[in-house]
This record gives structure tokens, C-alpha cells and sequence, in this order.
């Protein structure tokens, strides 16, 4: 009889993968409020790698980190009637504490504008206060109807920047800062992952902005997901709550500003674009872990190996593991690793020590070579690197290849309900045929433009729609 293979495969029952990989590399649980998640330790260091790079990028864009509270006065919200429609049905209000109905109800933070926008009014008194650019990294909670982990939670961790600039021009020029050299730059060099960069439509705007940018990724089904956006605020916010300052020709002006997020969904981002039916594929440059040393047999002088090539490897600057529990059979550890998406396993026994060599396994191209153990230092690092690019060129041909140009909205649902993505002109599709694709649970997930680039506005000559279902 045929072994029962670890995962269900993708071709069989995707959602279904997706599920048994968080659940069987140990990525997260089911929290016990419904929609909630526990991130176990292997699924929060994924986390904490994207933390470390993208707050680097935030900060030099000039960003500084701060934290603003979790729990908002209701009234905050109704100050700007779009943001708080938009964000109504997915709100948490506290109304007792204490043992006593509150005064005033307070919303469990969904986005942070309006508290920010509070304070921003009384942190910015002239021109000489701005540009105000901060950022916080907090967890949100917006109720989820139909939640999946990673993807869509009631409660999860993010950052959130916002921004108050002097004028219109700064604003937007910081705002396709934040999607270009921070959002893009991270997810193509860091999580190996090709994304669209592009506009929203007016349908699809953030509840309160005048523009909003977003980062589009191709998933191994074909879906799309959103994996970051950055949105244009206009004044809409420091009208509703008068965030203005004293211009140097002293007069009293609104700010313009900014906000922009990313979440934990990128990790399940990561997950549906990198992984197969033997596990995770983690980008080297994210890697928690991005070697692990394998002792095959407790043999001492095996173990004493396992341990010095360790230290070398750390020495030279590569994120690596020993893994010398022995007292666990060797390929049971060695399917947990590539579940985890490991990129490099190094592994040691008897024989190898006799031969001077390692043999070492490639989990994101696949297949084993027996190396020089002396050499691995020297090696390893440009293996790390081929392999990044590998993952990289793999998601652009898999977005390249099942992207169909078209020009009826007819083939464009046609295209994406068959699992793949649409590029059809905007002024063929326009807002009716927007809305006809909505019924079928297809969306227009960004516009650009012919080359590739972010159109300047919704009806600039040559606009693209990118036509998808999405996650």
C-alpha cells in the first residue's frame, strides 16, 4: 500500500493544503475565539524577519516608530463619515468595563487615522512641525466572517504609518515612496515574491483616501492577494479633525497626508506563493533558519562534527541550527525541516565523516550533492543567493504565464474563474463591468499602465485593469 503523503496535495484540494502546512510545520493554531490565531514560535520568527526588514525600510523613508492605544472613543470614528461606513460592519465596541456601562463606547482598534489624527492636531503647530512620519507596529481587530489564518483574522499584528505633510505633492510623492522603495522593494528582494504594483479603483479604495496604491501577488492557485497598500488621505482627515498649521506665509493650512500598512497576511502570502506539496520554500534572505546541521547517528565524533560546522557556519554570518536529536529517528527530522522550508539541510553520519564530506540537500530547487565539509563557509552563501533568485524568477513566469490579455469582460471572468488573472483595457471594462464582475466574485484588483508602471489617476489614456479572484 502506498504511504499516505504529509500533505494534501495542491492539485488536489488547495485550500486544504494551505491548512495542512500552517498546521504540520507548526506555523499556527486556531486561537478559541473564533477568527483568532496562536502564531507558534516557527510562524512568529518568519514574522519577526519581516518586522526586521521592512522596519529598516520604514525608518530610512524617515518613519519613527511610536503606539497609540488600543481602544479608540467611538466618536472618533463618526468624524469622517467614509471611514466609518467603510469600516462599520467589521467593528469590535466595548460598551461595559469595570462592571459598568461605559459612558461613551470605545472600538477596539480597526486602523488607527482618527486616534493618530487626534493627536497629530495637537503635536503640529507649524511649518516647522512637518513632515510628521510615524509608524506603529500593533495588532487590529476587524470581525471577520469568513476567516482563514495568516489571511483573514479577526484579530492580527501589522504596521501602520501615517504621515502629515505641507502640501498635495509631498504627500503623494511619500505615499508611492512607501509602495515603491519600502512595500516593493521588501516583498521582491526579501520574500522572492513578484507582485503588480498599481492604483485601486474607486470601488476598491481604502474608506476615506483619495488614492490608493496596493501591491498585488499571484498565489500558487492563481488568486490574487493584496500584500501591502499605501493611501493618499487628501485633507479628508485633517478637516474632520482640524489638523492644520501655520504656513511660513502665516496662514492657517490643512496637512495633507498619508497611511500605509502591511500585516501578518504576507506570511500567508508566503506560504501560498513559495510552498508544494512537500512543504514551505523559504526565501534565504527571510529564512529564520537558512541551513540546518543534521547529526544522522549519535556517534561522538559525528556529533562533535555537527557542532564545530555549526559554529563555522555562524561565523560566517549564515542563520543556522544544529540539530543533533539524535534520540529522534533521522527522517522524521529531516521531512519536519522541509516542511519548514529550510533552504539548506547539512547532514553528518558516519560515513560522511570518513569521506571528509557533508551531503547537503537544496529545498527550494530540490536534490542532494555530497560537499567538502571544509568548503561548506565558503559555499554556502552563494547557494543562499542563486536560490532567492530562483524563488523570485519562479513567482514572475508563474504571474507572466497565467495572466491573459483580453478585451471582453466575458473573457475576463472567464480567465480568472479559471485560475488565473485578466488584463483588460479600463476604459473597455469601466465601472458596469466592475460591478457585473463583483457578482461573480471577481474583482479588479489594481490599474496600470501599458508599461507596467502606476497610472497618474483612474482614467489616464492606455489604463489597465488586472482582473483576478483574490483571497
Amino acid at each position: 500500500m502506498a504511504k499516505a503523503p504529509v500533505l494534501t496535495p495542491q492539485a488536489e484540494d488547495f485550500p486544504r493544503w494551505y491548512q495542512d502546512l500552517i498546521t504540520k510545520a507548526e506555523l499556527a493554531d486556531n486561537g478559541p475565539v473564533r477568527g483568532t490565531m496562536v502564531i507558534r514560535p516557527y510562524g512568529y520568527g518568519l514574522w519577526e524577519r519581516m518586522q526586521q526588514e521592512m522596519d529598516a525600510r520604514i525608518k530610512e523613508a524617515g518613519a519613527s516608530n511610536a503606539y497609540f492605544p488600543l481602544f479608540i472613543p467611538q466618536s472618533y470614528l463618526t468624524k469622517e463619515a467614509e471611514h466609518v461606513e467603510g469600516f462599520a460592519p467589521e467593528l469590535a465596541v466595548v460598551t461595559h468595563a469595570g462592571g459598568k456601562e461605559l459612558e461613551e463606547p470605545v472600538v477596539v482598534r480597526p486602523t488607527s487615522e482618527t486616534i493618530i489624527n487626534d493627536y497629530f492636531a495637537k503635536w503640529i503647530q507649524s511649518y516647522r512641525d512637518l513632515p510628521l512620519l510615524i509608524n506603529q507596529w500593533a495588532n487590529v481587530v476587524r470581525w471577520e466572517l469568513r476567516p482563514r489564518v495568516f489571511l483573514r483574522t479577526t484579530e492580527f499584528l501589522w504596521q501602520e504609518g501615517h504621515t502629515a505633510h505641507a502640501t498635495y505633492e509631498e504627500a503623494r510623492d511619500y505615499a508611492a515612496h512607501i509602495h515603491r522603495n519600502v512595500y516593493a522593494d521588501f516583498m521582491a528582494n526579501v520574500l522572492a515574491m513578484d507582485v503588480v504594483l498599481g492604483r485601486k479603483t474607486a470601488r476598491e479604495r481604502f474608506a476615506g483616501a483619495v488614492n490608493t496604491l496596493t501591491l498585488e501577488g499571484m498565489m500558487g492557485d492563481g488568486k490574487a492577494l493584496q500584500m501591502g497598500t499605501s493611501h493618499e488621505l487628501g485633507t479628508n482627515f485633517s478637516k474632520a479633525f482640524n489638523t492644520t498649521y501655520l504656513s511660513k506665509d502665516g496662514t492657517q493650512e490643512l496637512v495633507w497626508q498619508t497611511s500605509w500598512g502591511s500585516s501578518t497576511r504576507m506570511v500567508g502570502g508566503l506560504i501560498m506563493t513559495h510552498g508544494d506539496d512537500h512543504g514551505l520554500r523559504v526565501p534565504p534572505r527571510l529564512a529564520p533558519v537558512q541551513a540546518v546541521v543534521l547529526a544522522i547517528k549519535g556517534d561522538d565524533a559525528v556529533l562533535a562534527t555537527v557542532r564545530e560546522t555549526g559554529e563555522r557556519l555562524k561565523a560566517a554570518g549564515i542563520r543556522v541550527q544544529v540539530d543533533d536529536r539524535t534520540d529522534t529517528p533521522f527522517g522524521r527530522r529531516a521531512v519536519d525541516w522541509e516542511l519548514k522550508g529550510v533552504p539548506l539541510r547539512i547532514e553528518i553520519g558516519p560515513r560522511d565523516l570518513e569521506n571528509g564530506t557533508a551531503m547537503l540537500a537544496r529545498r527550494i530547487p530540490g536534490g542532494k550533492e555530497p560537499v567538502a565539509i571544509d568548503g561548506l563557509a565558503a559555499l554556502l552563501p552563494g547557494i543562499l543567493e542563486e536560490d532567492q533568485a530562483l524563488l523570485l524568477s519562479q513567482s514572475r513566469e508563474r504571474r507572466e504565464s497565467r495572466t491573459a490579455d483580453v478585451t471582453t469582460t466575458e473573457e475576463a471572468a472567464e480567465a480568472a474563474v479559471a485560475g488565473g488573472w485578466a488584463r483588460i483595457p479600463w476604459a473597455t471594462l469601466g465601472t458596469e463591468g466592475e460591478a457585473l464582475l463583483a457578482d461573480q466574485a471577481v474583482s479588479v484588483r489594481c490599474l496600470v499602465a501599458e508599461d507596467g508602471s502606476v497610472p497618474e489617476s483612474d482614467d489616464a489614456p492606455g489604463t489597465l485593469a488586472i482582473v483576478a479572484r483574490a483571497y
